[in-house]
């Protein structure tokens, strides 16, 4: 059985078990938190999905980890200005694993 959720205006396609990296969650670790924006259920005898939702459609997860993800480097350069601007950003991330999909 796998499920597609949203979050963090990202898709991710789940089985339980998986360990996904999604978009920053407030949530500290070890918490338990659940994905209600399903937007298909894939089972044995078909696929379910919603519009936009499925009914009654529930992921649970763990959050293993906060964590920062590795480091970029933006460069900006005009020719002949003497222009340039290097930047770093580095993406904040939640390490969540999916324990059961409800659904």
């Amino acid at each position: 059985m796998y499920a597609v959720i949203e979050t963090g205006g990202k898709q991710y396609r789940v089985l339980e078990g998986d360990t996904v990296y999604v978009e920053k969650l407030e949530a500290a670790e070890g918490d338990e938190i659940s994905f209600d924006k399903v937007l298909a259920v894939g089972k044995d005898d078909g696929l379910v999905t919603g519009s936009p939702y499925v009914d009654g459609a529930k992921v649970s997860a763990k959050v293993m980890k906060n964590g920062k993800g590795r480091k970029i480097l933006v460069f900006k350069y005009k020719a002949k200005k003497n222009e340039r601007k290097r930047q770093g950003h580095r993406q904040p991330y939640t390490k969540v694993q999916i324990e059961k999909i409800a659904g």
